[in-house]
């Protein structure tokens, strides 16, 4: 039990956004607990060409602007993804803009891209050591921006140089009109401007480029998505984010909020693009679940839907810091328990199953 967790229920006493402004200042100031057990025998992995301790990370919106992330990393995690990333500083929507579910485990957020910018993060970023762990960043667009093309080529070119892996972020449903940048023609010149700058910026040590989509894909467009992420060279997907729709099993009082909805919700229809998005990409990309994950069991279902990796956020506000070794110590209990030596051996094993649940 760390002081974290034993502050807790101290900190769900403040207003969402209060409270999280308050653990990343925290650990920005060097306050934080440290993991420093032993990671279980066979959940290590190369993907996309870096080697992950355990596939086990915390996804993009924690640390929006980099300010916490040797904290993150001290943790235990597999990776930490910062970001989104703006090129320019951006306030965000209107607060309140975050709310609990704390009846469903889950979150709303419509924050709205809130980030310092892209010259503030390089700058937090700049002196790194790789040796410290895996840091990705997750860029996106201004709001105001004329061509979101141009503001993704942008900020591929200034920080692929700094990061392990860039995530191009098209699917929050908090930026008017970013979704519709999945759609084939659009996601096809943006892809291929984003992968240019990142050659023009890095040359022969260009880092790996994932793609985060939505979960609310209309039959037939995740595997057009998935097929122009091959066509034009994308290194992953991260399926999925946060969803527009609202189910009637919704209990809290804030279940009418606008946003985009995460946490154990968002579990089950995750889960399944995530199955088909597998059964699309048929060995050619590697990819990142994500949506409800809280515990060990709904990570390894991750990955035997066709998880590589997987990435949380939303339960560590019900479960504090301690949740990424706990997940990690069940993984390599479950993994034994179906007679696994290695965690990668589990990938996919449901997928066509789930696929067509």
């Amino acid at each position: 039990m760390t002081l974290f967790d034993l502050a807790m229920p101290a900190m769900r006493c403040l207003d969402p956004e209060t409270a999280h402004r308050l653990t990343v200042r925290t650990l920005a100031a060097g306050f934080g607990p440290v993991d420093r057990s032993p990671v279980p025998a066979g959940l290590g992995q190369r993907v996309f060409g870096l080697d992950f301790p355990h596939p086990v990370c915390l996804a993009a919106g924690f640390d929006k602007s980099a300010e916490c992330w040797r904290a993150l990393l001290r943790l235990g995690v597999g990776a930490v993804e910062v970001g989104t990333v703006t090129p320019r500083p951006q306030a965000g929507n209107p607060r309140p803009r975050l709310f609990r579910l704390p009846q469903d485990r889950a979150v709303i957020n419509r924050n709205g891209f809130n980030n310092d910018g892209l010259e503030a993060a390089a700058a937090r970023l700049a002196r790194r050591d790789p040796r410290s762990g895996i840091v990705g960043i997750n860029i996106g667009a201004n709001k105001d921006t004329a061509d979101p093309v141009d503001d993704y080529a942008y900020g591929m070119r200034m920080l692929a140089p700094l990061a392990d892996y860039v995530t191009i972020n098209v699917s929050s449903p908090n930026t008017p009109g970013l979704r519709d940048l999945q759609g084939e023609g659009q996601l096809g010149r943006l892809l291929t401007a984003a992968l240019q700058a990142r050659g023009e910026a890095c040359g022969e040590t260009a880092p790996p480029v994932l793609l985060k989509i939505a979960p609310d894909l209309a039959d037939g467009q995740l595997e057009a998505i998935v097929g122009t992420a091959v066509e034009r060279g994308v290194d992953g997907l991260i399926v999925s984010n946060t969803t527009i729709a609202r189910p009637e099993s919704l209990q809290s009082a804030a279940r009418g909020e606008a946003g985009g909805l995460s946490g154990r919700p968002l579990f089950a229809p995750s889960t399944r693009v995530l199955a088909r998005a597998y059964r699309a990409a048929a060995g050619r990309l590697p990819l990142v679940g994500v949506g409800g994950i809280e515990d060990g069991a709904t990570a390894y279902a991750k990955i035997r839907a066709g998880a590589r990796l997987v990435q949380l956020y939303t339960a560590l506000v019900y479960k504090g810091p301690g949740l990424f070794h706990r997940i990690r110590d069940e993984l390599a209990g479950l993994m034994a328990a179906d007679g696994l030596a290695r965690i990668e051996d589990a990938v996919g094993l449901d997928a066509e199953r789930l696929a067509h649940d």
